[in-house]
């Protein structure tokens, strides 16, 4: 039996042996390259997230060490009540106006001899934490038809309104420091003519924020007393009645003498037309026998 021997030379088996050594280590450096690569992505991304885990505890911070803004409102209050005595109660209501630093707006009262129920409205206003204890106080008075409050924030008005106010004044100052430099005629009068502008502008602004900023300070209440029992409707005497008959029979008779008069002077006014009417119907009966 033969056998076949193949003989590899020792070069050729030199490089094998090196084609397969960098063959495994350029695996491993990729390996190492990608896991490499994986790890500072994961840090970079653990890094994001950190820093904006950071930034919303640091909003959220913030918010806690600002307090809300507390609401301007304009309140506004209205109330019905049923009392026994009117003039009584009308005392009663400016006592506790001037018990809470209020003051009266108006007051209209019904006569008192009239034939419907007298009545009185009362237009107030006091502090605003003294609104709630103010109608408290008005109930007492009797019995409660209706109540209610109604409120209007202008805290974004009274913002814009500041805000406009301190631009307009630092336009006001540099317009002054223009005027106090040297210049022509014409120039230093445009910049008056600016600066008078701008202050009306000052003017008015304030006094709008001045009246908000008062009606946030003051509420206001609209109270309607009537009383219990309506007058009764007594019958008139018998002078009264004789009275009135004569007042209307003379007035009557006036206004039919007048109304006979006026009618005398619109037939003078038109007689001439009638007289052509009767006329043109003579002629016309005329000529309507002869046929």
């Amino acid at each position: 039996m033969l056998k076949f021997y193949t003989l590899v030379s020792p070069s050729l088996l030199k490089t094998k042996v090196s084609l397969f050594l960098s063959l495994f280590l350029g695996s491993l450096i990729f390996t190492s390259c990608a896991s490499a690569s994986y790890d500072e992505s994961s840090l970079s991304q653990n890094a994001v997230s950190s820093d904006a885990v950071q930034e919303v505890a640091d909003v959220a911070q913030l918010n806690e060490a600002v307090p809300p803004k507390k609401p301007q409102l304009i309140k506004k209050a209205r109330i019905t009540v049923i009392v026994k005595s009117l003039d009584k109660s009308v005392d009663a209501v400016q006592k506790i106006i001037t018990q809470k630093q209020g003051y009266l707006l108006s007051l209209e009262q019904t006569e008192l001899n009239s034939s419907i129920r007298p009545s009185a409205t009362v237009q107030m206003r006091v502090p605003q934490n003294a609104l709630e204890i103010t109608l408290d106080e008005l109930a007492e008075l009797g019995t409660v038809q209706s109540r209610n409050i109604s409120a209007e924030d202008v805290g974004e008005q009274i913002v814009d309104f500041q805000a406009r106010l301190s631009n307009l004044r630092r336009t006001e100052t540099n317009l002054q420091k223009i005027m106090d430099k040297s210049g022509s005629v014409k120039d230093i009068l445009s910049v008056a003519q600016e600066l008078s502008r701008v202050r009306e502008q000052i003017e008015k602004i304030t006094a709008q924020l001045k009246s908000l900023q008062n009606q946030v300070a003051y509420s206001t209440i609209t109270l309607n007393l009537q009383a219990a029992v309506s007058i009764s409707n007594n019958q008139p005497g018998l002078p009264s009645q004789i009275q009135d008959a004569w007042n209307n029979s003379t007035s009557s008779f006036g206004a039919l003498t007048v109304g006979l008069m006026k009618l005398g002077i619109w037939l003078i006014v038109y007689t001439p037309y009638l007289l052509i009417l009767v006329v043109a119907g003579y002629f016309l009966k005329r000529k309507y026998l002869s046929r």
